[in-house]
């Protein structure tokens, strides 16, 4: 099954007619271009910022530009992505110094060996881990306040029950055996999550009660496993997200089975449910500010493909019972702690794969499909003049999620979750729905006219969008070619 690949499909596109209503802005290349979305985040709290292919240099640059300025100018605390807990908390631990850590960036994500390598193993990834590194060492105060970078996905059951294991071993290994009676469990299965899904459809024995009881026994154990000594809070921290991801692993494989929307929904509120734990981590000890309705101390950023941070309900995954992390955090956290930043092209290349777990390709893009918002944003100019085809725009929507009125209620309204404020517009069908395209990690450019165009309205799925006209596939570690790149970053080391 290709997990990555699960996107809703578009057919019969409509023609785009009077698309003027779309204020736009040049961006030049430059950071300086996003000052108008620095002044959109305002005292916004959490950012998620999309892609539209998993395999694209500029969205890697730009998404790594914007958060620089994040965490430098507006203090925001960590970068969460959708990447796999255990691989991307060494990342964690290499840019605060741990003492067990990697010696470079690039060691670091090389590590990266769980298929699609690509997505966090490229060269553009070290750039930005050096960056975070850096800007750490020079930041006084506490290790776990440092800039943090973390993985929100589900997938790593066996990985995060090594993990645990390896914690386990160093801090209390009397305790070890729920954690090696749940890595037995699995072992029949040699790591193979298909042939595990499988079994347990068929079988009522599974696993699921051997990773809640090794979650349950480091709960038991947090006084004891938290107490003086350095870095002891952040790891036992660590060892119980494996914990919590395995335990959702084994739930998620088992309900993949069944081909509907919930092991989709299951991963997202996953996602979640992850966010929101390293806001509460960040926060201890921490001013949180007035004590305001959605008002936390801590900022984070988020990195992850457009149908997971553009809100679902403007899409058709809507139609389908499907939710994501965009909706989800709007919802949980308030509209206005909430900017939403999508990413689209119009055509270029992509490193992808045509079958799930085959080799990486560099693959071509075609043109965006005429009736889609990618076409439209290509061809989009103003003031009579034909300058701005294809040029990079950066679109700051104003949506109801945006509105401080709360007496507005014609086509918004205020709800309230979680004791959280948040706009809703139940009244959107005027709004203009096309296509944007959306690539996985599976993708076969021969096939484009059979999917990955997801109906969309842009202006209330997003809170902004940086269009990138041309674009190109992004440079894997583990390509051979990347490994003698005389445009590698200043901090890649030699010789390896």
């Amino acid at each position: 099954m290709s997990f990555y690949s699960f996107f809703p499909l578009i057919n019969n596109i409509g023609d785009s007619k009077d698309m003027t209503d779309l204020n736009y802005t040049l961006l030049n290349g430059s950071s300086q271009g996003l000052d108008l979305l620095l002044d959109r985040v305002g005292e916004s709290q959490i950012v998620l910022l999309g892609e539209a292919f998993h395999g694209t240099s500029e969205f890697y640059k730009w998404r790594s530009e914007i958060s620089k300025r994040l965490i430098k100018e507006k203090g925001f605390s960590f970068i969460a992505v959708e990447g796999d807990w255990p691989d991307c908390f060494e990342v964690n631990k290499y840019i605060k110094g741990f003492s067990d850590s990697s010696q470079s960036a690039y060691k670091v994500l090389h590590s990266f060996n769980r298929w699609p390598t690509w997505m966090w193993a490229n060269k553009e990834m070290v750039d930005l881990i050096e960056w975070i590194k850096v800007h750490n060492n020079n930041m006084d105060g506490l290790r776990k306040d440092k800039g943090g970078f973390y993985g929100l996905d589900i997938y790593s059951l066996w990985e995060s029950l090594e993990a645990i294991i390896q914690y386990l071993k160093r801090v209390d290994p009397t305790a070890l055996n729920n954690a090696v009676d749940a890595f037995d469990c699995f072992e029949p299965y040699n790591k193979d999550v298909e042939r595990y899904a499988h079994a347990t459809a068929f079988v009522p024995d599974n696993c699921e009660d051997e990773v809640i009881e090794t979650l349950a026994s480091l709960r038991n154990k947090h006084d004891a496993y938290t107490k003086e000594q350095q870095n002891k809070e952040e790891k036992y921290f660590n060892a119980e997200q494996n914990a919590i991801t395995a335990k959702e692993a084994e739930k998620y494989y088992r309900t993949m089975m069944k081909g509907d929307v919930n092991s989709w929904n299951l991963r997202d509120t996953h996602m979640m449910n992850t966010l929101e734990r390293l806001i509460d981590f960040h926060n201890k000890d921490k001013d949180t500010g007035d004590g305001g309705v959605g008002v936390t101390g801590t900022k984070a950023i988020v990195w992850a493909h457009n149908t997971h941070i553009g809100d679902a309900r403007f899409t058709d995954m809507a139609k389908s019972g499907m939710i994501n992390l965009g909706q989800l955090v709007r919802e949980k956290r308030g509209s206005k702690n909430t900017v939403l930043v999508g990413f689209s092209t119009y055509s270029g290349s992509v490193i992808a794969s045509k079958q799930w777990g085959e080799k990486m390709e560099k693959m071509d893009v075609p043109p965006a499909k005429d009736g889609s918002w990618d076409k439209v944003l290509h061809g989009l100019y103003k003031n009579n003049s034909s300058d701005d085809i294809g040029k990079d725009k950066l679109f700051i929507f104003s949506s109801p999620h945006q509105k401080d009125d709360h007496n507005n209620t014609d086509k918004t309204t205020q709800k309230k979750k979680n004791n959280y404020i948040y706009y809703y517009d139940d009244d959107t069908e005027n709004e203009k729905t096309m296509g944007q395209r959306a690539i996985g990690v599976v993708y076969n450019p021969k096939y484009e006219k059979y999917g990955n165009y997801v109906p969309t309205k842009l202006s209330s799925r997003y809170d902004a969008l940086l269009f990138i006209d041309k674009t190109n596939a992004l440079s894997p570690l583990h390509m051979q070619e990347i490994k003698n790149d005389r445009d590698l970053p200043e901090t890649f080391p030699s010789g390896v």
